[in-house]
């Protein structure tokens, strides 16, 4: 078979093993390279949305995800202070415009592993663990990979090859495209436990903690079964060290101190991250195509991150297919760049930083405005919907389909 039909991708997380899946199943040959010797064992992202489950269950992946994870149908707004249950706003509501009206909470490397599975029935494609990709060059013709493993170099033809390879993406960085927008100074600190907040405190799976002084998000995962574990997430001081932050006594102190009714006693887990927001200045640069974290990342308020690398890599696998397959233009690509960028810019970035600023606000009267808001929105049921046809992610992939090359990504109805 031509190298110019095989896809190279960078990155074997759920983005990259997604995009192979779908461009194997389209009869493709796929090559992934990940530098890690298997899967991680990664405890973020657990969240996907609606309009994700549309994909993956079009894929055969959705009931498989249900069967490991949890299905959260609501998620809470609360005032941390006074501990009064803002709003509440329901899934159900969407029942009428998708097959799944709810979210399901599936650790990334579960739905890595579900993916994974399937990928290995597909003799077209080959999963090169322990692998890093250190440079390529591009010609008209074609793409060659230099791949490093063992400290043993080996080079690889192919037509297109697709980053897919994290925020530090090499890819992205070879190809000398630009990572636009900025860092937190705060990192984000992340504590979990087997303590029941449902049982215990009356949170529901998907619960946010607005507070002028330290917000929180608090959420179930299923963990290895029965009974679950429970994450929380929490700003971290920019002054403190990460010894400190992380510290067991430190973290179990705060955890208490945030929820002093009934405080946790056990902490199995402790993370601390950066958190930025930054958008690549393009998603493709020639036969380079970025997906994922190589092409955004935002804080993780909202859980929007690995959705939207899903939607990336759907979207992308469905034209370059198209591309190579079909032999329609490449500036299907360019439309990929442009549709995804610009969701991405107008709704994740717009959306996750909305709802940090939320969580934190300050001042009295923003609070309550917010707060007035968000009752007033859940209390009213065609307000609620748009409220969560937003938040699951649906309205995002509407416009990102309305959107075409002639139309420039312009909103909706506006005229050039």
């Amino acid at each position: 078979m031509s190298d110019a039909r095989r896809v190279l991708i960078s990155g074997g997380g759920p983005v990259g093993l997604f995009c192979a899946l779908l461009l194997g199943r389209a009869g493709l040959p796929v090559r992934v390279f990940d530098e890690n010797p298997g899967l991680r064992d990664d405890p973020r992202a657990a969240t996907t949305h609606p309009a994700t489950l549309e994909l993956l269950g079009a894929a055969g992946l959705a009931e498989d995800m249900v069967r490991l994870g949890l299905i959260a149908p609501v998620f809470q707004f609360w005032d941390r202070p006074s501990q009064r249950l803002v709003a509440e706003f329901d899934h159900g509501l969407l029942a009428d415009d998708t097959a799944y009206p709810y979210v399901v909470q599936c650790e990334q490397f579960k739905t890595s592993g579900l993916i994974l599975e399937r990928l290995e029935k597909l003799a077209n494609v080959e999963i090169l663990f322990g692998h890093k990709v250190m440079d390529f060059t591009q010609s008209a013709g074609g793409i060659e990979v230099l791949a490093r493993s063992g400290g043993i170099g080996t080079r690889h033809a192919g037509g297109w090859l697709i980053g897919a390879d994290g925020g530090r993406s090499a890819v992205r960085k070879i190809a000398a495209i630009a990572f636009e927008g900025f860092t937190y100074e705060e990192r984000f600190l992340v504590l979990t436990t087997p303590f029941d907040f449902e049982a215990r405190l009356g949170y529901c799976f998907r619960s946010y903690f607005a507070d002028p002084g330290e917000w929180c998000n608090c959420f179930k995962v299923a963990g290895d079964g029965p009974p679950g574990i429970w994450r929380t997430v929490f700003p971290a001081d920019p002054a403190a060290s990460e010894a400190d932050l992380l510290d067991g006594e430190a973290a179990l102190a705060r955890l208490r101190k945030f929820f002093p009714a009934d405080p946790p006693r056990e902490i199995i887990h402790r993370n601390l991250y950066a958190t930025h927001q930054r958008v690549a200045e393009t998603f493709r640069r020639g036969r380079v195509l970025l997906a994922g974290d190589a092409a955004h990342v935002n804080n993780s308020i909202g859980g929007m991150g690995l959705n939207g690398g899903l939607q990336d890599a759907a979207n992308l696998a469905e034209k370059l297919a198209r591309v190579i397959a079909g032999g329609e233009p490449d500036a299907l690509l360019d439309l990929y760049s442009l549709q995804r960028r610009t969701v991405t810019v107008d709704f994740v970035q717009e959306q996750t930083i909305a709802n940090k600023k939320r969580l934190e606000a300050r001042e009295p009267e923003v609070r309550k405005r917010n707060f007035d808001e968000l009752a007033a929105t859940a209390a009213d049921p065609e307000k609620a919907r748009r409220f969560m046809l937003r938040a699951g992610m649906m309205d995002m992939q509407r416009r990102a389909a309305a959107i075409t090359l002639e139309n420039g990504g312009r909103p909706w109805g506006s005229r050039p």
